[in-house]
C-alpha cells in the first residue's frame, strides 16, 4: 500500500479536477464534455496497468481482467452539480496533507472510490494473483441523473450477474428503498416567478422568487435526497413568502399522509426538490424513497386521490437481498476482519448501481458514525478513508473470484 498510495492520491485529485457534472451532449459524448474526459481518465489509467478496457461509445466504460463466470464491480464518474456554499475549489482536487483529506465534488461519490477500487485490482495483479473468475470494472457517465449509461451498457455489452457498488455504506448494504421522483403540478393565482433547485435528488439549497418587480433569495443547505434530514430546503420559506399553504402542506407537513410508513429497511422519506411555475401552473418534483418491501402503488394511490397531476420523472424497484447469502456474508465478513468490529449488514435509501444486477450488494466507503459530505459542500475523503478502503476491496475482490 505504501509503495503506491501517492499515486492514488494524484489520480483521485487528477480526476476530481475534471467537472463531470451532465452538459449539452457532444459527438461521443452522451453526457456532455466532462463525463467524457472523466471516463478517457479513468481507461487511460487501466491501460496503463496493463488492464482490457473497452469505452461503449461514451456512455460506459470496463475494465476487464480473467476469464470465467463474470463480477462486477461498478462504479460512476458522473457527479452532482457543485451547488453553492464551498469554502474549497469544487474542481480543484485540492490534497490537504496537514489535514489528510482530498476535497472536491465526487470525492466520496463516486470518483474516489472508483480510483481506489482500480488500484486494488492493480494490486492483486501485481501480487500475481489470478481470478478464476472475469472482473469487470463498470464505469458508468450517467448515474446520477438517469441511468441511462446502465440501459446502454446492458444493450451493448453483457452485465454479470453478481457484484458490488462501491459507493454507499459499509458493512454491506442488503437493501436499498425504492426511488420514485415526481413532478407534481399545482394550480396558483400567478403573479410571481419561482425556480430552485438543480437535480432531483439533491435538497434545494437556492430558491429565487420574483413578485412585484422584485427578487426573492432564499437559501438553505444541501444534502443527498434519500437523507432530506441533513439538509435545509430552501423551497419551504418560499412557499411560507407566496402563501402557499396548501402546497406547503402536501409538500412539506404530511398532507399526502406518507410518512408513517416504514418496514425493517427503513422510513419513506419525501423531499420536494425542485420547483418552477409557468403562468399559474406550478411544478415540484419530489424525491420519494420507500420502504424496501412495498412497491410504488402505495405511494401514488395517495397522489391520485388527492386529485395532483403528476408526472413519473424516474423509478426504480427496491433492492432486497438475502443477508445470509454469500456475498453478502462474505462481504460483511471482510469488513469486520479489516476493521475488528462486528457490524451487520443494513439498509438506505440511495439508490446504486447495485441494482442493475441479479445479485449485487453495495459496499462502503461510508461508515455509521462519521459526517457525510455526499451531495453537500466541501466534499471531500480522507487519507485514512482511502487505505481503509483499498484494504478492504482488495479482499473482497480476492475472496470473490478466487
Amino acid at each position: 500500500m505504501k509503495e503506491i498510495f501517492g499515486d492514488i492520491l494524484r489520480d483521485i485529485s487528477g480526476i476530481i479536477k475534471i467537472n463531470s457534472e451532465e452538459s449539452a451532449p457532444e459527438a461521443g459524448a452522451p453526457f456532455g464534455k466532462g463525463p467524457k474526459l472523466a471516463l478517457d481518465y479513468f481507461l487511460d489509467l487501466a491501460k496503463k496497468f496493463g488492464f482490457e478496457t473497452r469505452d461503449i461509445d461514451g456512455y460506459a466504460g470496463e475494465v476487464v481482467w480473467g476469464d470465467g463466470e463474470e463480477f462486477a464491480i461498478l462504479v460512476h464518474l458522473d457527479v452532482v452539480p457543485a451547488g453553492s456554499g464551498w469554502t474549497k475549489d469544487p474542481f480543484g482536487g485540492e490534497t490537504d496533507y496537514g489535514a489528510r483529506r482530498i476535497w472536491g465534488r465526487g470525492a466520496m461519490d463516486d470518483k474516489g472510490p472508483a480510483i481506489i477500487a482500480l488500484y486494488a485490482l492493480k494490486s492483486l495483479k501485481d501480487d500475481g494473483f489470478v481470478p478464476k473468475r472475469k472482473i469487470k470494472l463498470i464505469a458508468g457517465c450517467n448515474e446520477e441523473s438517469g441511468w441511462r449509461c446502465i440501459d446502454y451498457y446492458r444493450a451493448h455489452a453483457h452485465m454479470p450477474d453478481e457484484g458490488i457498488s462501491p459507493d454507499a455504506d459499509f458493512p454491506v448494504i442488503y437493501a436499498e428503498k425504492g426511488i420514485l421522483q415526481l413532478e407534481l403540478a399545482f394550480d396558483t393565482d400567478g403573479g410571481f416567478e419561482i425556480s430552485g433547485g438543480e437535480r432531483p435528488n439533491m435538497v434545494c439549497d437556492l430558491c429565487t422568487v420574483i413578485k412585484d418587480g422584485k427578487t426573492y433569495t432564499f437559501r438553505g443547505k444541501s444534502a443527498h435526497g434519500s437523507t432530506p434530514e441533513k439538509g435545509e430546503n430552501a423551497i419551504l420559506p418560499a412557499l411560507n413568502f407566496l402563501g402557499l399553504e396548501k402546497i406547503r402542506h402536501i409538500l412539506f407537513e404530511n398532507g399526502l399522509g406518507l410518512s408513517g410508513l416504514k418496514d425493517e429497511t427503513g422510513s419513506l422519506t419525501f423531499s420536494p426538490n425542485m420547483i418552477k411555475n409557468c403562468g399559474k401552473k406550478l411544478y415540484v418534483t419530489v424525491d420519494v424513497r420507500y420502504p424496501a418491501t412495498m412497491d410504488a402503488d402505495r405511494i401514488l394511490d395517495p397522489v391520485k386521490n388527492a386529485g395532483i397531476e403528476y408526472t413519473v420523472v424516474h423509478e426504480q424497484a427496491p433492492l432486497f437481498n438475502d443477508k445470509n447469502g454469500k456475498l453478502v456474508k462474505t462481504l460483511c465478513n471482510v469488513y469486520n476482519e479489516v476493521t475488528g468490529k462486528n457490524a451487520k449488514p443494513v439498509a438506505i435509501g440511495g439508490g446504486t448501481y447495485a441494482r442493475a444486477l441479479k445479485n449485487g450488494a453495495a459496499f462502503g466507503p461510508e461508515e455509521d458514525g462519521e459526517e457525510s459530505t455526499i451531495h453537500r459542500p466541501d466534499e471531500y475523503i480522507t487519507f485514512e478513508k482511502i487505505e481503509k478502503c483499498f484494504k478492504i476491496y482488495k479482499l473482497a475482490v480476492e475472496r470473490l473470484t478466487k
